[in-house]
């Protein structure tokens, strides 16, 4: 473990537990609103160790160690920002008093995807696609006949897509199987859904601040490989589409409870939703709002968190476009054309320490109505090469 030395202060105190791009942006906010800000994360010089006032390296799976920090640091609110950590910390140090946001059990039930599957299907009853949950390759096999091909395999515990597939015929169960293993997270048992027939699927970013619950403008998106590429803002779908993601994004967020900015993935046939998936922190399909609102995902997350006015105004229509490392090298440099740089469009880049091939290195944001957005981050090509 590695720490800095603590810094005298009477501002509020945030301590994010995962310290990515996202986190970056969180950490941003916290500052312009005069918040102190610490960052915790398993690999130095991580995008928010960078920005905020201080930052600790440990095992994020290591309860005593976890602990240990924030025993030290005594912070106002622990913002959880990633999936793999030690759940048992949180619970631990919510029981000792210390506001985890958005609560200790809402971080649990996200993080796996068999407790939200089933609290949001069975406990609430919302609407969701035919699913199954197995532990051995056998049972994926017979869970992958009656779910029909294809079907989607998924660890209950990953992020960003790994371990994630699509299984086509039962020739692929065997791939899907090594595929999982993959996981960020927990791999132990998986969840097998049925392919729902969907026109298109958004994020609802849904905001709490323990007084009002507020809607972001629908995202659309597209994915490769269970992870996000492009976003945009807003999806244009029926006002009963709209309205029927807007009550089951608030009936799950009820359910969880807590404040702060929940990120709820929902597919969408004709005017029916269906529940796919909840985050309860920014989203990485959210980034397009950097650019598209008075106030982003990342400050409204914040004022949610500290119990302030939700308000904020949709500027106009924009999309975004994750820029991934090819390669596998140290201190990337991400060399963008020279054409992202207009009156409306922009990059920012995360300053990760180390790229692999797939992951993201930073973003490009176009503020231009949604098709000639699109068109134009679907021209972007990202490079890395030696620093």
């Amino acid at each position: 473990m590695r720490f800095s030395a603590p810094l005298k202060s009477n501002a509020k105190k945030i301590m994010l537990l995962g310290s990515g791009e996202l986190g970056k942006e969180v950490i941003i906010e916290a500052q312009r609103l005069g918040l102190e800000t610490i960052a915790v994360d398993r690999y130095e010089n991580a995008p928010a160790h960078q920005v905020a006032y201080r930052s600790h390296v440990v095992n994020m799976q290591d309860k005593d160690a976890l602990l240990e920090i924030i025993y030290r640091e005594k912070p106002d609110y622990i913002l959880p920002e990633i999936e793999a950590l030690s759940i048992d910390a949180l619970f631990e140090a919510e029981d000792k008093g210390y506001n985890v946001i958005p609560n200790a059990n809402a971080v649990s039930k996200t993080m796996n995807r068999k407790n939200i599957r089933t609290f949001a299907a069975e406990t609430l009853g919302l609407k969701t696609g035919p699913y199954e949950f197995v532990t051995t390759e056998e049972g994926l096999r017979e869970a992958s006949k009656r779910m029909g091909y294809p079907c989607v395999i998924k660890p209950v515990m990953s992020s960003s897509g790994h371990g994630q597939s699509i299984c086509r015929s039962e020739d692929e169960v065997a791939q899907s199987w090594e595929i999982a293993k993959e996981a960020r997270g927990d791999a132990s048992e998986l969840i097998v859904e049925a392919f729902v027939d969907f026109d298109y699927e958004i994020t609802m970013l849904t905001a709490r601040n323990g007084k009002e619950t507020v809607f972001c403008e629908p995202i659309g998106h597209e994915q490769r490989d269970g992870d996000y590429v492009f976003s945009w803002q807003p999806m244009q779908m029926s006002e009963t589409a709209k309205a029927n993601a807007q009550k089951i994004a608030k009936e799950i967020t009820d359910g969880l409870g807590g404040r702060g900015i929940f990120g709820v993935e929902l597919f969408v046939k004709g005017d029916e939703v269906y529940f796919s998936e909840v985050s309860p922190r920014p989203h990485d399909t959210g980034m397009v709002t950097l650019i598209t609102q008075s106030q982003s995902e990342f400050a409204l997350h914040l004022r949610a968190v500290l119990g302030l006015p939700l308000g904020f105004t949709f500027y106009g229509d924009g999309a975004s476009a994750a820029f991934k490392s090819e390669v596998h090298n140290y201190a990337p440099v991400v060399d963008v054309a020279d054409e992202l740089f207009t009156e409306n469009s922009f990059v920012r880049v995360f300053g990760k320490p180390e790229a692999h091939k797939g992951r993201r290195l930073a973003v490009a944001l176009v503020f231009d109505k949604v098709e000639a957005a699109l068109e134009k981050a679907r021209e972007l090509i990202i490079k890395v090469k030696d620093a």
